[in-house]
Order: C-alpha cells, then structure tokens, then sequence
C-alpha cells in the first residue's frame, strides 16, 4: 500500500504529459520488492501510457566511503538490475554526481519521483534536482515504517518521547505495497539511445576497477551485498535467532543477532519487509516485540536526530547536559592514553577491546554490545571527549557496512550521551553511562567472543589479534 503521507512534492513545476517518459531517481533504495517510490513511479508511469526509466548513479569518491562500501553496494546492484528487468522497467546505470545524473536524464522526463533521504548531504542532491528539473519532482519515505516527519517535527530527547508518537502511527504504515505491473514494458534504449548505461551493473569486479575510491579497506569477507542475501539472512534469523532474541542478543559470542543493518543501509531490503515477517513468528511475541522496538523505534529515532539536529555529525550536536558534563572532566588525569594509529591497529591493553576493533576492520561489522563498549573506551582513552568522537565516528564511517547513515550517527552520539539521561558521576565521563571489561567479564562469556575474532584474525592475517597489532 503507498500512503498519500509518504508523498511530498518538491517543486511547483507541471507534470509534462508529453515526456518520453517518467523517471524514478533510485539512490537510497536500492531494492524493488516493498520499494513504496518505485510503486509511485510505476503508478504514475501507467496512468500517462509512458515507460519507466529508473536511473542510478554512481559517483567517484563518494565522501568517506571505501573500497569495502562500493563493492557491498555494486552486489546489490546487480540484483536490482535483475528484478527491474524482470518487472519491464529500463534500468540505467551512470557514473558521474548522481544529483547531476538525475537533472539532466529529468530534462527528457514527465515527472520524476525519487526516494527520500535523511542525510544533509543527500538532502541537497534532491533539493538541487528539485530547483533545476523542468518538471514535477515527487520525494517518496520508503526507508522508514513511519514517514520521518509525521510522528515529531523536533528533535526527541529519547526513546521514550518518540516511542508512543510511531505506536500511534505504524499500524498505518506496517503493511505491504506490492508492486503494480508495468503497462507499458517495452524497451525504449533503442528509441532513446543517450539512455544507455555507462557501467554494467552485473559486472561488479569491471566497475570496481573503473571507479576512484579508498582501496586500502578491502570488501568484508562474511558479508555479500543486495536483497537476494538480505532475504536469505533475514530467513535464517527468524528460523533460529528470532527464538530467544529479546535475552541472547547482548551476548557477543552467540551472534544472536540478525545481522541486516548494511542490508538496510543501502536499503536492500525495507523495514516494513522485516517487521512483517517477524510478526508472522507467533510462537515467540517477546522476541518479537524486542526485535521490533530496535527495527523501528530506535532505528527511526536515529533518523529523527538526523532531520532534525543540524549538527548531528559533530561534537556540537550533543546534548547540552552531556557536553558540560564531559567539560567538567575533560582535564582528569588518564590511565591510558592512545594516539588514533594504535588504536585503529588494536594495539591496547585491552585485549576485549582490540578483539572489538579487529571485528570491525577485518570484516565490517562488530557486536552491538560491543559497539557500545568499544566506543566509551575511546572516550576513556583519548585526550579530550571532541577527540575522542571525532575518532570514533571516523571509524564508523571508514570501516563499518553500516556506516555512513542515520542510524550509526545516532549509535556513536549515544556514545557521548545522546539519548541518554545523566547517570552518577564519575572521573573522565562525568556523568555520560560508563562500561568496563569486569561488566563483560560478569555478563557474558567474553573469552569465547575474543576467540572467535581470533579465528578469523587468522584466517585473514595469518595471526591473532587479542594482544593487539592488527596491522
């Protein structure tokens, strides 16, 4: 189902019933199965008897992302490329700033409908579309079970504020939006030869060597991307992770988790898509509800933080409790200090911690949990708290699939306090939430957690980790 309250329209310009045809700019959502902007374009497409073009474009050295970034997307790609040919769209796939990509292709166009973003920088692509495209530009929330703006219009201090603001709502909105059939399936490259692509989406190690990005952070070794893996991990989650998710899922060695923020990152594969198949689990409502309360409401929480704090990539766009608090400490007297070098290398004492980090750089991922730690460790170990964010969102959004999005700006944010409440003081963090290894050590089986990451140290490096010199 495509809610009217998903829709926004961008510009006043007419839509042009004699376009060639009309033009879904595919960027965030990269999937076709529940892709609400998709539908809109099929939608609109039919009802002016004209073909669909889906575009995407991809840009060289796209801000901070990696070799590991690309080549996850790029998998991904070539399954949409799939399905879209399946469904009687023309997929065509450019290199170059895909802003720039989507306005001169919208210069031939009826309307064009594209998928909303929450990021700053993705913000402006769209708003710049909608200044210099001839025609109607339609912005379609396919990303988030609850469209961004509807629940709240300020930034939410917390879960709390925001969670019976989305129960209010996603009734409404958890439900699925097939895909209404394409009229008119022809092929139109023939006819309109300056569509063709310039990258073959199915090609990823072709297109890899073409583009310019950071080589020296490699594809992760566990993870594949694009919706077809998507599906697959999200099946076998709910067969044997979902069971006993709401207690197993803090426990770092056990993996009981599913797995599927990248796959969400590049959107392929929609919340909605997850929620409904884990409602579908009936044997296990309290896995359930605690798989969901993460999905949406702190997932979405995220993304408000992100529309509505104009600083929530810096130090500044903390709370204000938390910087005072971590002002007032800022000078306390250090056990250990690391410059970033050794910390990106695991090169610490703590062998909990370097396991952690090798987690991340070796394949892109780390343990929830762990995240958690990982992060008040920086803060504990760097000269000052500023330092101490800047370095851990830089790794954030260098090494980790899930990077580079709302959601992980909001996880290193609660870091420092975001979201937070204030908790008893203490030296260094005054009163932002503390974590140590004896609260590992106490809850969990931590040794096994470091023997695995040992494992696949090896398998990678050749040696293990856990005393530290990664690289």
């Amino acid at each position: 189902m495509l809610q009217d309250a998903r829709v926004r329209i961008l510009n006043d310009k007419p839509v042009r019933p004699d376009g060639r045809f009309v033009l879904y700019w595919m960027q965030q959502s990269q999937r076709t199965r529940l892709n609400h902007a998709l539908e809109a374009g099929i939608r609109k497409a039919n009802q002016l008897d004209l073909p669909l073009v889906v575009l995407f474009g991809l840009m060289d050295d796209y801000p901070e992302a990696t070799l590991r970034h690309y080549t996850f997307m790029l998998e991904g790609l070539g399954d949409v490329a799939r399905a879209l040919a399946d469904l009687g769209a023309t997929f065509v796939t450019r290199r170059g700033h895909p802003r720039d990509l989507a306005v001169s292709l919208a210069q031939q166009a009826a309307c064009v409908v594209v998928d909303r973003a929450y990021l700053r920088h993705l913000r402006s692509w769209r708003d710049h579309l909608a200044d210099h495209s001839p025609v109607r530009v339609v912005e379609v929330d396919t990303d988030l079970v609850v469209p961004v703006d509807l629940p709240s219009q300020k930034p939410e201090v917390a879960a709390r504020t925001l969670r019976p603001r989305i129960h209010r709502l996603w009734k409404e909105f958890l439900v699925d939006c097939p895909l209404t059939p394409i009229k008119r399936r022809e092929a139109i490259l023939g006819r309109l030869p300056e569509l063709r692509s310039d990258f073959d989406p199915l090609d990823v190690e072709g297109t890899l060597k073409q583009i310019r990005c950071d080589r020296t952070v490699l594809a992760s070794p566990i993870f594949r991307g694009g919706p077809i893996e998507a599906e697959a991990r999200l099946g076998s989650f709910l067969k044997s992770k979902l069971p006993g998710y709401a207690e197993g899922r803090n426990e770092p060695y056990a993996g009981q988790t599913s797995g599927l923020s990248p796959y969400l990152q590049y959107g392929h594969i929609s919340p909605i898509r997850l929620a409904l198949a884990a409602a579908d689990v009936k044997q296990h409502p309290a896995d359930v509800e605690s798989f969901v309360e993460e999905l949406i409401v702190r997932r979405e929480l995220s993304h408000n933080h992100c529309l509505y704090n104009p600083r929530y990539d810096a130090y500044e766009g903390l709370p204000d409790w938390a910087k005072r608090s971590l002002a007032k400490h800022a000078s306390d007297p250090r056990e250990h200090l690391y410059t970033r070098a050794q910390l990106e290398s695991a090169s610490t004492h703590d062998r909990y911690w370097n396991a952690a980090q090798a987690e991340m750089v070796l394949t892109g991922y780390m343990h929830n949990y762990m995240r958690m730690y990982w992060g008040k460790k920086i803060l504990e170990w760097s000269k000052s708290p500023e330092e101490a964010f800047a370095t851990t969102l830089a790794f954030n959004n260098r090494y980790f699939l899930d990077g580079l999005n709302a959601n992980s700006y909001g996880n290193v944010g609660w870091i420092f306090g975001l979201h937070d409440r204030p908790w008893i003081e203490r030296p260094i963090f005054g009163q932002i939430r503390y974590m140590n290894d004896k609260g590992l050590e106490r809850k969990f089986d931590i040794d096994r957690y470091v023997t695995q990451i040992d494992d696949i140290a090896r398998a990678h490096t050749g040696r293990p980790v856990s005393k530290g010199l990664l690289v």
